[in-house]
Parts: C-alpha cells; sequence; structure tokens
C-alpha cells in the first residue's frame, strides 16, 4: 500500500486535483478506525460509571516537606512537520467586488486583463480550482461566444469549451461557417466552482466586472450566450433557457448596448439530442445577422 509519505509533492498535488475533479470533499483517515469497537467502549464505560460506588473520603495525607524542583534536562526540538498550505483568506463581498472592479477597470488590454485575473485573489473558487480560465481565440472577427463557467475538461485543459462539449461546439460553429480561432470565446465565470455546483450570488458580483471587462475590450457586434445561467446573467429574470433562447436583445456592457442571443449549450445537447433542433434554429439565425451586420 502505497502512504502520502510515499509521494512526491507533484504527485500529491495531482493527487488532490485528481479529488477535487470527482467532486470528493473530505478524505478519510490514514489509517483505518473501528468505530464499533469505539462504540462499545463507550457504552461499558458509561455503565460502569452507574454501577461503581461512590468514592470513601480518605483522610487528608500528613504534610510533608515540599521538595525543592528538579531540573529536567531540556529534549532536542523535533522537526515539526510541515503544515499544508493555507487558503487565501476571505476578504468581504463589497471589498471583493470593489477590488475587482478596480483590477479590471485598469486593464487596457485583453492581455492585461488576464493578468490581473490571474493575479486576483478576492474569490474563493480560484482556491479550489486548477486553472484560471480567460477568453481563447481573437477579438478581430467581432464575434464572441460566451459560456457559463468552467467544465472539468476546461479547468485541466486550461481553455474554454474542452472536451466533448467543446469539440460538439466547433462542429455547430462549422456548420455556419465559423472557427474557433477567428471568434472569441470565453466564460462568465473564470474559475471551476468545486464539484460543478453554481456560483453562490456574491462569487457572481465579484467575477462580474471581469466578464464585462472582457466584452468592453473585445468590442463584438454580437453575442451568442450559451446555457441556462449565462442567458439569465446578461438577460435577467428567471425564464429557462427555453424562454430566453432564439431572440435578439441588447444587452448593456459599460454604458454600450451590444445585440445578443442565446441559445442552448452543447452539454445540453449532449444530455438531451432532441433539442439541437432548437440549437439549429438559433445558429441559423445568428448567421443570418452575422451575413448583414458583420459582414455585409
Amino acid at each position: 500500500m502505497i502512504s502520502a509519505s510515499d509521494l512526491t509533492p507533484a504527485e500529491l498535488a495531482a493527487l488532490l486535483h485528481f479529488h477535487a475533479d470527482a467532486g470528493v470533499d473530505w478524505l478519510l483517515e490514514e489509517q483505518p478506525v473501528d468505530r464499533f469497537a469505539e462504540f462499545e467502549t463507550m457504552r461499558a464505560a458509561r455503565q460502569g460509571a452507574r454501577t461503581a460506588p461512590p468514592p470513601r473520603a480518605e483522610a487528608p495525607a500528613p504534610a510533608t516537606r515540599p521538595q525543592p524542583e528538579r531540573r529536567q534536562a531540556a529534549k532536542p526540538a523535533t522537526p515539526a512537520a510541515a503544515a499544508p498550505p493555507r487558503a487565501t483568506p476571505a476578504i468581504p463581498d463589497e471589498q471583493a467586488v470593489e477590488q475587482a472592479r478596480f483590477a479590471a477597470e485598469s486593464a487596457r488590454s485583453l492581455s492585461e486583463l488576464k493578468t490581473a485575473i490571474e493575479a486576483f485573489n478576492g474569490c474563493n473558487l480560484k482556491n479550489s480550482a486548477r486553472s484560471t480560465i480567460f477568453a481563447s481565440g481573437t477579438p478581430e472577427g467581432r464575434i464572441m461566444v460566451i459560456g457559463p463557467m468552467p467544465s472539468a475538461d476546461d479547468d485541466r485543459e486550461g481553455a474554454p469549451f474542452a472536451g466533448r462539449a467543446g469539440q460538439l461546439l466547433d462542429r455547430m460553429l462549422a456548420a455556419i461557417g465559423l472557427q474557433r480561432d477567428s471568434i472569441l470565446l470565453t466564460n462568465v465565470i473564470p474559475w471551476r466552482p468545486p464539484g460543478n455546483r453554481a456560483p453562490s450570488p456574491p462569487e457572481i458580483e465579484i467575477c462580474r466586472p471581469f466578464i464585462e471587462r472582457q466584452i468592453a475590450l473585445a468590442e463584438p457586434k454580437a453575442v451568442l450566450l450559451l446555457g441556462n445561467f449565462t442567458a439569465r446573467h446578461f438577460f435577467g429574470g428567471g425564464e429557462t433557457i427555453h424562454g430566453l433562447r432564439g431572440q435578439w436583445r441588447e444587452i448593456s456592457i459599460l454604458g454600450r448596448s451590444v445585440p445578443a442571443i442565446a441559445s442552448l449549450h452543447p452539454q445540453e445537447l449532449l444530455t438531451a439530442p432532441i433539442n439541437k433542433r432548437l440549437s439549429w434554429s438559433d445558429l441559423l439565425a445568428f448567421k443570418n445577422y452575422i451575413a448583414a451586420e458583420i459582414i455585409g
């Protein structure tokens, strides 16, 4: 059996990331513990305490002359075990939002914004994520595709829309004449939440300045929003993606209106392939708008 002490730091880090990707929130003890035996011991101790006779009062012991205190030789200090790395301390949500807004507004290009996000430590999602996922592709095409938050594949590969969902998205884009490297792909949230859970409202507000600044710097003429979370984030309201998809709307980004249309996320299409017909209808609407407003 291999113990933790037999692994190198790099192997330990890889093992921890593997457990995090699998959704493990806590680990077992290194040595097995017999909980049944512990329970029996505790029960026997309680029963013994109930049946034991009360202690007898003993006569006070005769006073003895105090002995001089003996000094023990100091024991050599043993090296302490290395403490595990501490997570970045949390800061108040309002302060974190202000720090995120300042970092985003200070960036004058997408490369500067990427550096700012990678250096930002005000969101607890970063503590559990392996990678900071930033936009990939190019803003020169003036077309932007935005997803919700990184998946396990994204977090592992360090790029948005990786894995099977990313491969399906590539085929969807190719069907309307677009390539991954000719547009800009990104996510609303730059860090994968543990266990693929939904981001909390404070986490969303902390990340909001970064995605808004990405859109402002990229200056797209058309935006494709993928997934329920993404559509609600920009359109507002509580409707599902089936009520929000297929309709062109204007989203306000730092004082600038940007036309956007929502559709189903590729991961949803992998789960329910019957919805591909709805997605294809949205892609055709996106293609027609690009042909009329950008290419034409």
